[in-house]
């Protein structure tokens, strides 16, 4: 699955923006409190709702305030979530555009879901098909199977009402195989994931625990590791190559189960027989084994979203560590990454397409793509880089100084 488009009015900082045509791998830059991380909070929201009622997620984003406070300061009407995008087919046919749109709004002082539609276009021409139409707890969903479909006239619909007019209609339909739109924004809703490492978490030695993913702060990160070389060697050993590449003096890292129950994550640097522990490793090696281990996850996640992974990382591996997300999200491995960086250095191992920048303009958020700019397109063309173009303030409005 691949987005290729967000439109967001009245979300928090984003009054009114529209980002489209985005890439496997995109990158966010901007001054702080533009609003970087509250674009990766959209699927934070939609999770939420997903899980639980919008009612829990405006909770989770607004605290008490709830709806008035997610909703755009000084803005009137409702907030509206629209995503596009394509899943792949398994006969290997052209992608049909699937747009699923959510407007939230407030009646009697209770969040309602206004209006919530899931629809196909097959083809560049034509109306969309619309699989789901709700409002207010009640609308229309499709019960045959639209691959067997040729005609919309063929789509068989059943009135449905939910308990609750802020529960997800699509909450039920992901569930089913055969409706493949729905179950994709489903899994990509439920399997995302956001990663803000915290190397201190990752340090603490941990009570002895099962885990096959990497969590948003990496404080499993021992017990994954163990997961990885018991069950996937294969993997593991990849990872510990990347990290030799990557970390001179590095030769094994293992996850020790101690008498007591815990797990002590250890690195051997092969000029010494014993190794050290996590907590005595230096800050940069132990983040980019998380990175590796992150990217090179089994099953990994549809979308991974990845906040300042500069942090802690000497400059010269950051060009590096950028073209192993690029080919996370370009391999097939995973699905896309959006990340958020301060770093030019990072910058300058990020391709022009990839790269978007965020300002606030009259107090609310605009997205400009560095590829619409002429300037820096024409100064890419003679070999610049964009962490050059950046620091020397090409970038128009992202400077806050």
């Amino acid at each position: 699955m691949k987005i290729e488009s967000i439109r967001l009015k009245n979300f928090k900082a984003f009054k009114n923006v529209e980002i489209k045509n985005i890439p496997q791998m995109c990158v966010f830059v901007g001054a702080n409190g533009t609003g970087k991380t509250t674009l990766f909070n959209v699927f934070s929201f939609l999770k939420y709702a997903l899980t639980d009622n919008v009612n829990v997620a405006l909770t989770k984003l607004g605290g008490g305030r709830g709806f008035k406070e997610v909703r755009s300061r000084n803005s009137t009407g409702p907030i509206e979530i629209e995503l596009k995008f394509r899943i792949p087919l398994p006969q290997g046919d052209k992608s049909p555009l699937v747009t699923y749109s959510l407007t939230i709004n407030e009646e009697d002082d209770r969040p309602i879901i206004e209006k919530e539609i899931l629809q196909y276009r097959r083809g560049s021409k034509g109306q969309p098909w619309r699989f789901l139409d709700f409002s207010k707890g009640k609308g229309q969903a499709v019960i045959n199977e639209p691959d067997q479909v040729i005609d919309e006239k063929e789509l068989k619909r059943e009135e449905h009402e939910l308990k609750s007019p802020d529960i997800l209609a699509l909450k039920g339909l992901a569930q089913f195989e055969k409706f493949p739109a729905s179950k994709a924004i489903g899994d990509l809703l439920e399997n995302w994931h956001i990663s803000d490492f915290h190397i201190q978490q990752a340090r603490i030695e941990r009570e002895l625990s099962y885990a096959e993913h990497l969590s948003k702060e990496g404080e499993n990160l021992a017990m994954v590791t163990e997961f990885l070389y018991r069950k996937h060697k294969d993997i593991f050993q990849k990872i510990l190559e990347k990290l030799k590449q990557r970390v001179p003096g590095i030769s094994q890292v293992d996850a020790k189960i101690t008498e007591e129950g815990r797990v002590l994550l250890r690195f051997k640097d092969g000029d010494f027989h014993d190794p050290f522990l996590a907590r005595y490793v230096s800050d940069g090696t132990i983040k980019m084994f998380a990175y590796l281990v992150l990217l090179y996850d089994p099953q990994p996640h549809p979308l991974l979203c990845v906040e300042e992974p500069e942090n802690q990382l000497y400059p010269k591996l950051l060009y590096e560590l950028a073209e192993e997300f690029r080919e996370y999200a370009r391999k097939g491995k995973g699905g896309q990454v959006f990340i958020s960086t301060h770093s030019p250095d990072f910058l300058n191992g990020c391709e022009l397409q990839e790269v978007f920048w965020l300002q606030k303009e009259r107090g609310y958020t605009i997205v400009k793509r560095a590829s619409d700019d002429e300037q820096i397109t024409n100064y890419m063309k003679e070999g610049d880089q964009l962490g050059y173009l950046w620091r020397q303030g090409f970038f128009a409005g992202a400077d806050p100084l």
